[in-house]
């Protein structure tokens, strides 16, 4: 592919611009004074001046889009201070940015944005799970994975946990579902590494931090020291404080630090939870961990109005529910769809009233279990509908997908070119009920849907405006709700304007109104002490400016039906392989909206196009795994693969169909060469072979031809002979198992298609290999290039053979490669016309791993097990659900099986690991880092290709799950021995 056939691809008619869009003179930013000063203090690879960088990194979950001058990217804190001081001999504003899924601005900046999240990962396990140290970009969710290890989790659960990064939570006290008050970041934060605007770290874990502190900052101490003095001699604060921290609440600093702290760093510890970046980085965490509880009971409850549901919310308080999560009707209606939601959700008439409670108890005694669920029904039994506890995970794994996806699937819900804004109010529990009503009468009066749900336990309430930034009388309208909103929270109820979001810029000029003039003016004096110069996050939190809450609102411009509902809320990005080289799904579809804004035209939108092509196109595995992560099933992964099939001439679509047309001699060729390559290794190495591919790539296409890696095998052995006489099942053996052998580190030479042949008659279950399965292949070579003449005509082609193969669907077929299995039971069917997806119907297809963990498994001789095996799913195995059966079945041929925190697609997708090595050396850094230290015995997954390239990742011999079972199941004599050679 060409830059010219990209822009093919994205051409759409010119149309008049947004007022948001990107300035001309981004195209010249790697010029601009700042740019060049932060490349000679940090070095050029710190420093990103790209337009494509620039836009990619304005978007956040938030309704504001600021566009940066530039994105620095420090690797250690030294960096950090060099460039803080820079930002204080400059006057520019540093705005730190972690995940970017902050939801009020507070991660946006129009000055120099810095990354924190790429290179600040890092944690350590203490006191057996106790305490957890962690750096701020390490993700919240995967802390939690390895605590759960020690049946221990962080207090803060924010429904964003799969992405968010710790320093976001701390920065924005957030809390979430579970942890309620006592449980969020102020209160289970156990020490703290900042670095302040003045360039002095405290560590508040060093026993004389206190005196370093005084020695570097003196008037800094004292300062804080008179705070805390005026705060305590304040009656009317002291209280104000306690009641308003007694419930939910991120507006403005935590003031109560200066209550709670006695010393000045005690205090600075508690003081920079919830201070949204703006007074100081942090650099590390230590964590007072909470238990986790191995055991659980949920319930999702009906109730007939929202009322009878936020009445129900004190008794279920009372009997010690951890959650109770409220929904209303428009709440239900949106997340209806979400796998595992409760069947009455789908039948909710358009104007019924219902609500619901999603409440959870979790412990390791099921007698706490039990007396729970009496009380709750003792409580509340008489109000609910419909509803029964549950201890299948399974179950109430379902309905958490549809309390923590509901800000996405409420966002996807909103009428095209519109912005979804979430609002995050808190009352008094008490009050939870009248405020509810409210709240709802005033999302109607001002034309608003009235989706309500949230916190319940906490009276804590969140609910969504659409918003078409570009008409004026739809932000006049926003503006008047606002300020009804703030009457309602503050004069009514006198609740928080923030109870976990954080204050942003969305609430910064109602800070005063919430909490008056002295204690504004106290949270004047913190900053003033603790960053003179304003360099900390600019325009986030205290801002003078009483219009920031409708300045610098985002436009959204449509640009495809299956890519606008994306909020960019960024829970893609962590599962993204090409998450640290290039761009993520949510970047690619803001990317994409930019050039909207362009109006599909101009420099700016040429620019971005070209660098498109690489930065998002080539670099897309493909893999879908960012719609697996997505709460609405956004598969920006497909989209890329339209624009390459958008991107092919007629003529290359029509070299795509000959290559499927004569497949069965080209796979044989493909074959061929790897053995003809194998030979020549011998004789020129694998540095003359790359010389060779890397030349011929230059003529032809680096996106198109496959580079050499030293990790490429053998080739395979041909398929061995089976017979259809009494097979219990049709083999479809894929055509990668068919061209590669074994990695050359192996054991032994035993491929795939061999180990399930041998398992099977071993279990006596046998299996029948066509004889001309040569011609046939799962079509996901063409599926991924965007070839679409090609991949049509192999899709009708494998269904026919398999429907005739399998007797009209009577056998079982089953296929030894998991990305096959994906391709032949769902990627094929979009492209079959009636009579082949008829056909289709009736097959019974499975993969080999499920098959032999169901069928073979129990007719195994007894055998031994190694001591270790790290595992790997595949993409595929994730999108088909079977992850879990390569778990089990590894169990099989290792007494202790890990599985990777992160183990994210491996990026080699068919060949493209071939054409871009960097995108899968990129895609498992994380997971390749656990994988070294585990000293494991056997590196087992159930995709060929993907195996190889977890090898070049890893150095280590990657292979099927069947092969390893297979080999631990011959009889002794014909097992390799440690003499056996490894070639």
């Amino acid at each position: 592919m060409t830059a010219i056939s990209v822009k093919r691809a994205l051409a759409r008619p010119a149309q008049h611009p947004e007022h948001d869009a990107v300035d001309a003179d981004v195209l010249t930013r790697e010029h601009a004074p700042v740019v060049t000063e932060l490349k000679t203090l940090l070095g050029d690879d710190r420093v990103l001046d790209h337009p494509l960088d620039i836009v990619r990194y304005a978007t956040d979950a938030s309704p504001y889009r600021l566009i940066p001058q530039v994105v620095v990217r420090p690797h250690d804190v030294d960096e950090v201070r060099r460039l803080l001081a820079w930002a204080r001999r400059t006057g520019h504003g540093l705005t730190f940015r972690a995940a970017g899924t902050s939801l009020n601005g507070q991660a946006q900046s129009d000055d120099v944005l810095v990354d924190v999240r790429e290179f600040w990962r890092g944690w350590e396990v203490l006191d057996d799970g106790r305490r957890f140290r962690c750096r701020p970009g390490e993700i919240t969710a995967r802390a939690n994975l390895r605590l759960a290890r020690h049946g221990r989790k962080l207090g803060p659960d924010p429904a964003s946990s799969g992405a968010a990064c710790i320093g976001g939570v701390l920065a924005n006290n957030a809390s979430g579902m579970t942890c309620g008050v006592k449980n969020n970041a102020y209160h289970t934060i156990d020490q703290v590494t900042i670095v302040l605007a003045s360039g002095t770290v405290v560590d508040t874990s060093a026993p004389d931090a206190d005196e370093r502190l005084r020695a570097a900052e003196p008037e800094l101490v004292d300062e804080l020291m008179r705070i805390r003095a005026d705060i305590a001699a304040d009656d009317e604060l002291v209280a104000r404080l306690r009641r308003k921290f007694s419930i939910k609440n991120t507006s403005g600093y935590h003031l109560d630090a200066f209550l709670d702290g006695e010393t000045p760093v005690e205090i600075l510890k508690r003081l920079v939870v919830g201070s949204e970046g703006t007074l100081g980085f942090i650099a590390d965490t230590v964590w007072n961990t909470v238990p986790f509880g191995r055991r659980h009971t949920a319930a999702f409850f009906r109730f007939p109005s929202l009322r009878a549901a936020a009445a129900a919310v004190p008794g279920l308080n009372d009997a010690g529910a951890q959650a109770v999560e409220l929904l209303d009707a428009a709440s239900i209606r949106s997340a209806c769809e979400v796998e595992g939601a409760p069947a009455w959700m789908r039948t909710l008439a358009d104007d019924a009233e219902d609500a619901a409670i999603l409440t959870e108890l979790r412990s390791d005694d099921p007698d706490e279990l039990a007396a729970f669920e009496q009380r709750v029904m003792d409580q509340i039994g008489d109000e609910i509908v419909e509803g029964a506890f549950t201890h299948d995970a399974a179950v109430s794994g379902g309905y958490w997908r549809v309390r923590s996806g509901l800000l996405a699937m409420v966002g996807a819900a909103r009428p095209a070119g519109t912005t979804l804004i979430t609002e995050d109010v808190c009352v008094p529990p008490a009050d939870l009920a009248d405020a509810c009503e409210d709240l709802e009468a005033m999302l109607v009066r001002h034309g608003f849907a009235g989706a309500v749900n949230g916190h319940a336990s906490a009276g804590n309430m969140h609910f969504y405006l659409y918003l078409d930034a570009s008409q004026p009388d739809q932000v006049a309208t926003y503006r008047a709700f606002m300020e009804d909103l703030v009457a309602l929270i503050c004069d009514k109820y006198d609740g928080s304007l923030k109870g976990e979001h954080g204050t942003g810029r969305n609430m910064a000029p109602y800070i005063t109104r919430e909490w008056g003039e002295t204690a504004v003016a106290m949270m004047w004096r913190v900053k003033r002490a603790l960053d003179p110069q304003g360099i900390l996050g600019p325009g986030v939190f205290l801002n003078t400016d009483p219009e920031v809450t409708f300045k610098d609102l985002k436009t959204m411009p449509t640009v495809s039906h299956d890519l606008d509902p994306c909020i960019e809320c960024g829970f893609c990005e962590p599962v993204c392989p090409s998450r640290h080289v290039t761009t993520t799904p949510r970047q690619r579809i803001a990317l994409q909206r930019e050039m909207a804004r362009q109006g599909w035209s101009g420099q700016v939108e040429g620019e971005l196009v070209d660098e498109y092509e690489y930065a998002a196109v080539n670099m897309c595995a493909g893999d879908s795994s960012c719609a697996v992560a997505c709460p609405v099933d956004i598969d920006t992964g497909h989209a890329m693969k339209r624009i390459r099939r958008d991107a092919y001439s007629p003529a290359a679509q029509r070299v795509g169909d000959q290559v499927a047309k004569h497949w069965g001699p080209i796979s044989k060729g493909a074959r061929g060469l790897i053995g003809t390559a194998g030979v020549a290794r011998r004789v020129i190495g694998d540095t003359g072979l790359t010389a060779i591919t890397d030349a011929m790539r230059a003529i032809i296409s680096k996106d198109l031809m496959p580079g050499w890696l030293p990790e490429m095998p053998q080739a395979a052995k041909r398929v061995p002979e089976t017979s259809r006489d009494g097979a219990e099942a049709v083999f479809f053996a894929a055509c990668i198992n068919r061209i590669f052998g074994p990695s050359r580190k192996a054991p032994d030479q035993t491929n795939a298609t061999h180990a399930l042949v041998r398992l099977a008659e071993r279990s006596g279950h046998p299996l029948w290999i066509p004889d001309d399965i040569d011609g046939d292949c799962c079509g996901t070579i063409w599926q991924s290039k965007g070839l679409d003449a090609g991949n049509r005509r192999m899709a009708a082609k494998v269904c026919e053979d398999m429907y005739r193969w399998s007797d009209g669907g009577r056998l079982p077929i089953v296929v030894d490669a998991s990305s096959c299995t994906l391709g032949v039971t769902r990627e094929i069917v979009d492209h079959l016309d009636e009579e082949h997806r008829a056909m289709h119907a009736k097959l019974t297809i499975v993969d080999a791993i499920t098959w032999v963990l169901d069928t073979v498994v129990p007719d195994l001789p007894t055998h031994d097990r190694e001591r270790r095996a790290v595992i790997h799913p595949t993409c595929s195995m994730n999108s088909l659900g079977i992850a879990d059966d390569l778990q089990r079945l590894a169990g099989e041929v290792a007494d202790d099986v890990v599985l990777p925190v992160v183990h994210t697609c491996c990026a080699t997708a068919g060949d493209r690991g071939f054409l871009h090595p960097e995108l899968t050396e990129h895609a498992t850094i994380e997971e390749m880092e656990e994988v070294r230290s585990c000293g494991a015995d056997l590196f087992l997954s159930g995709n060929r290709t993907c195996e190889l390239g977890l090898e070049h990742d890893s150095g280590e011999p990657y292979e099927s799950v069947l092969i390893a079972l297979e080999r631990l199941t011959r009889p002794q004599h014909l097992r390799p021995t440690a003499a056996t050679p490894q070639r």
